[in-house]
C-alpha cells in the first residue's frame, strides 16, 4: 500500500526529512531571543498558561516515591525549572529537545545553577525517545508537538515510554472558540506576529512558519481523538484564553 502521508512546513509540503531540517533551522535562528519573543508575542500570557501546566504536573507527584518527569521539546527549560522551583521531593527532570542551541540556552538560565543536579539533558526528537518503555511517570510538551513531523508517531512513542498509570500533558496553541477574539487573533497572527519577528529577531520567515503551523494544527476534538487512538484513556482538554492555547491530557493504563 502506498504511503500517502503528507508533511508540511507551515503551508509548504515537504518530505519528512526536510521538515525536521527546516524546523531545526527555525530554532537555530530564534534560540537566543526565544524567551523574550514569547513574552512579547503573548503579552506575557504564556507564563500563566505554563504555570497552569506545571500545577497540573505537580498535583500528581507523590512525596513517597521517586518521580521521573520528561519535558519534551523543552526549549530553554522553563517548564522543568518551574516544576523544580516548587521544591518537590524525589523528582528527577529529563529535558529533551532536538535543537542543541535551545538546550544551550537552558543551561544559561539562572535556574540551572540551582537545579542542575536534578536535570539530565537529551538531544532527540519526540518520535525517537531514547528511553526504556514504561520508565517515565509523567511527560509534558509545551508548544512543541506542532513541530514534529508526525504527531501520531510522537504520541505512540510517548505512550510507549510512560509507565502504566503515567500521565501525558500537552500545552499547545489551538482553535480560538470565541468569535470576536477569533477575528482579532487571526488579524494579529497574520499581520503582526511576522512583523515583530522581523524587527526583534531579524527573521520574519520563522514567525510566518509559527502562524502557519498553528493554523494547520488539529483542532481540540481532533487532537483528543488522536490521543485516544494512540492508547491514552480519559483524554480531555481545557481551553485557555478562549482557545488561543489549550492543555490536552491523557493517562496510560
Amino acid at each position: 500500500m502506498a504511503n500517502n502521508k503528507k508533511y508540511f512546513f507551515g503551508d509548504t509540503e515537504v518530505s519528512k526529512e526536510e521538515k525536521v531540517k527546516k524546523v531545526n533551522e527555525v530554532f537555530d535562528s530564534v534560540a537566543r531571543r526565544y524567551d523574550i519573543m514569547n513574552d512579547i508575542l503573548s503579552l506575557g500570557a504564556h507564563r500563566l498558561w505554563k504555570e497552569i501546566l506545571v500545577n497540573s504536573i505537580s498535583n500528581i507527584i507523590s512525596s513517597r516515591k521517586e518521580f521521573c518527569y520528561l519535558d519534551l521539546a523543552c526549549g530553554t527549560g522553563d517548564i522543568g525549572y518551574k516544576l523544580l522551583d516548587k521544591k518537590l521531593k524525589n523528582i528527577n527532570v529529563l529535558m529533551m529537545d532536538i535543537n542543541e542551541k535551545m538546550l544551550e540556552q537552558a543551561t544559561k538560565r539562572k535556574e540551572y545553577r540551582e537545579h542542575k543536579k536534578n536535570i539530565d539533558f537529551i538531544v532527540s526528537d519526540a518520535e525517537n525517545i531514547p528511553l526504556a518503555s514504561n520508565s517515565i511517570d509523567c511527560i509534558a510538551i509545551a508548544f512543541g508537538i506542532r513541530n514534529v513531523a508526525s504527531i501520531e508517531n510522537a504520541l505512540l512513542e510517548i505512550n510507549r515510554v510512560l509507565k502504566c498509570g503515567g500521565k501525558f500533558l500537552c500545552l499547545e496553541f489551538s482553535n480560538v472558540e470565541v468569535p470576536l477574539l477569533k477575528k482579532f487573533y487571526s488579524f494579529y497572527s497574520k499581520n503582526i506576529i511576522p512583523e515583530i519577528g522581523s524587527y526583534v529577531v531579524k527573521d520574519r520567515r520563522s514567525y510566518q512558519y509559527l502562524v502557519e503551523s498553528i493554523e494547520r494544527f488539529p483542532k481540540q476534538d481532533e487532537l483528543t481523538d488522536l490521543f485516544t487512538k494512540s492508547g491514552f484513556i480519559n483524554s480531555k482538554y481545557t481551553n485557555l484564553s478562549g482557545g488561543i492555547a489549550c492543555i490536552h491530557s491523557g493517562w496510560k493504563m
